[in-house]
């Protein structure tokens, strides 16, 4: 048996037969020649290097089928996953209250099944709370987990192959909710939402907790002004008024450390307007600020490490952290490209959020509508947008680090699958994301942009 990792968390086990079932599925709906090809049955029991071999082949497999476009966003591949995902918590499908926050500490209790997948329950929502259809696509629901303040931090958003309702309860902590929240970076996205009162008091509710949190930044006279119109219940005008200020639609990240502009120096993280915000404390606890803009970013990775426990003076066994942490090669000048690391517990959503707007921004640029990013409901059946899908595979990418080899991604989809054989591995070791993210915005740049 294997488990299966998607962005760097445990998703499910599966034995080789599953995959293979799987693989034969994919076959038969999109052909032999579309499908990858599957590692082969064997005959005599697999040496323990067969065994390794195979699981290489197997995660290679699954990467491959999962960066596909067509496959990947295929109903037969998310619902092997999530089918997966509830039997090995074993979960059974039966009808539950299953509660979502809105950004204002507000409840929603939804009445799903188990075996809900994530449109499902985001639609539950938008139904309790009246949002109408043309809208729903504007929101997603994030996983997150609640501080002692009140504030809470960011794990990720949730895909279209796991269970929610699965998700949440296999973490056995009350301090992971699920929390609905606008999925779109451009602030002029507001107007739509704005259109109808629902979508109005949401967008007002989350600009107004980012406001008291402090994600957004406000002077004494712009907090005057902001508490005259809460008090004539002015909400668009809130609104407007707070799309001027600094961070206005920014996700703020959880203190963490980067090497730039040089090594172990601390940062604050905050992901908007298509770019990555830092404020940087330099070991001479001078504070700076910059920002990376995504369209510079020509590829970005996340990767994991176990760190050695070194004694006593080490953490104690058992108990090493995974540390994750998000690259990206970033030019800094006409001729300049320069690796920016991040070390944080909350890479991958970072790494989403890059993903995000480097979507939205091609969208934009192709002449869509934010509106087409998102699949629909079709006669019951969820089908992908056209503007999703990848053109062209991205050229070879170079490491940041000059000992590994250079590698190539299969394609630009976020999500990175890693598989480990269950028998000889420890959970903490399983999470493996090495793949590069390539960025199509980056290669439409022009001089303009430098």
């Amino acid at each position: 048996a294997y488990n299966i990792h998607v962005n760097g968390v445990l998703h499910c086990r599966v034995r080789y037969s599953q995959l293979l079932g799987l693989h034969e599925q994919l076959r038969k709906e999109y052909g032999a020649n579309v499908v990858p090809a599957f590692p082969p049955k064997k005959i005599f029991t697999l040496t323990p290097a067969e065994v390794e071999q195979r699981r290489e082949q197997l995660e290679k497999y699954m990467q491959a089928v999962r960066q596909d476009p067509m496959l990947g966003g295929s109903e037969t591949f998310n619902s092997f996953l999530r089918k997966a995902q509830q039997e090995t918590q074993q979960i059974p499908t039966e009808e539950v209250v299953l509660e979502v926050m809105l950004s204002n500490g507000q409840k929603v209790k939804v009445t799903i099944l188990t075996s809900d997948q994530t449109e499902d329950v985001l639609e539950a929502v938008a139904s309790k709370l009246d949002l109408p259809d043309d809208l729903v696509g504007y929101f997603s629901l994030f996983l997150v987990r609640e501080t002692k303040d009140g504030a809470f931090s960011f794990v990720r958003k949730l895909q279209e192959f796991e269970l929610p309702y699965v998700s949440v309860t296999s973490l056995h902590n009350p301090e992971f909710r699920i929390i609905l929240r606008k999925s779109y970076w451009d602030s002029s996205y507001d107007d739509d939402v704005m259109e109808h009162h629902v979508g109005l008091n949401l967008l007002y509710a989350q600009t107004v907790s980012d406001i008291e949190h402090g994600w957004i930044l406000v002077n004494k006279e712009q907090h005057r002004q902001l508490k005259s119109l809460q008090e004539k219940v002015s909400k668009k005008e809130f609104i407007r008024l707070a799309q001027t200020l600094k961070y206005y639609g920014y996700l703020k990240f959880d203190p963490c450390v980067t090497d730039f502009p040089e090594k172990g120096c601390h940062v604050v993280v905050s992901a908007g307007n298509n770019e990555l915000n830092f404020q940087v404390r330099l070991p001479s606890e001078q504070i700076k600020e910059g920002s990376f803009k995504v369209t510079r970013m020509r590829c970005w990775r996340v990767t994991s490490s176990v760190p050695m426990s070194n004694g006593p003076s080490g953490s104690s066994p058992g108990k090493s952290e995974v540390k994750l942490e998000l690259a990206f090669e970033y030019l800094m000048s006409k001729d300049r490209l320069q690796w920016v690391t991040i070390t944080s517990p909350q890479a991958i959503m970072l790494s989403i959020c890059l993903q995000s707007m480097v979507d939205e921004l091609m969208v934009k640029k192709s002449g869509g509508s934010i509106r087409k990013m998102f699949r629909r409901r079709v006669n019951g059946a969820l089908r992908r947008s056209d503007s999703q899908q990848a053109v062209k595979s991205p050229p070879l990418l170079d490491s940041p680090d000059a000992s590994r080899e250079p590698m190539a991604k299969l394609s630009s989809k976020l999500t990175s699958v890693s598989l480990r054989g269950i028998s000889h591995s420890s959970s903490a070791n399983d999470v493996a994301a090495n793949d590069f993210h390539g960025n199509y915005a980056f290669e439409g740049i022009g001089d303009e942009d430098l």
